[in-house]
């Protein structure tokens, strides 16, 4: 009698299975460090307010954009990035990372609770901005209700904004996917 030799499958034999996507491809890669450097380079630009002490970053309705359209994991670890890359420059301080990563971590939790939708847009920002605001009190002791009315601007901009950020981020995200 003949014995037969079991051998794995070629890989041709595998056609109708798809194959796992690893985390971290190379695509994901420079995906967040992409989406990092649009984080950092879009928190130095400030926009003035109407009064003194009230303009704001434009950096929030990206970030508000960026969770929307990729998700939390990439806009929690592109923000970590970006905030250490910061610091490391000098262009911020440790409060500062701790407030941005306060909004940051708003935002996560209500796109988790929201999912991509228009509400989200609209309420993630302010959400962020306030509990960022209620972490300041906290550190430096100030009023809460003063912070809060001087980002009330800053606020509007963003439940405002926020969709068109997400729209114009989610046309890219689709050009680069068709190539």
């Amino acid at each position: 009698m003949e014995t037969v030799k079991h051998t794995a499958l070629p890989a041709t034999e595998t056609a109708g299975k798809e194959p796992k996507k690893k985390s971290g491809t190379g695509r994901d890669i420079c995906q967040i460090a992409l989406l990092a450097a649009l984080i950092g380079v879009s928190g130095m630009f400030k926009i003035p307010g109407i009064f003194p002490g009230t303009e704001f970053q434009l950096s929030a309705s990206i970030a508000v954009g960026i969770c929307g359209v990729f998700g939390f994991k990439k806009y929690i670890t592109a923000g970590i990035i970006a905030s250490v890359i910061s610091l490391l420059l000098g262009v911020q301080t440790l409060i500062s990372v701790c407030i941005a990563m306060t909004f940051r971590l708003t935002v996560g939790v209500v796109w988790m609770a929201l999912g991509s939708s228009r509400v989200f847009y609209a309420l993630s920002g302010p959400l962020g901005t306030t509990a960022a605001r209620a972490v300041i009190t906290l550190i430096l002791g100030k009023g809460f209700t003063a912070m809060w009315l001087a980002a009330c601007p800053g606020m509007v901009f963003t439940a405002l904004t926020s969709f068109l950020a997400a729209h114009l981020l989610r046309r890219c995200q689709r050009a680069v996917q068709r190539r």
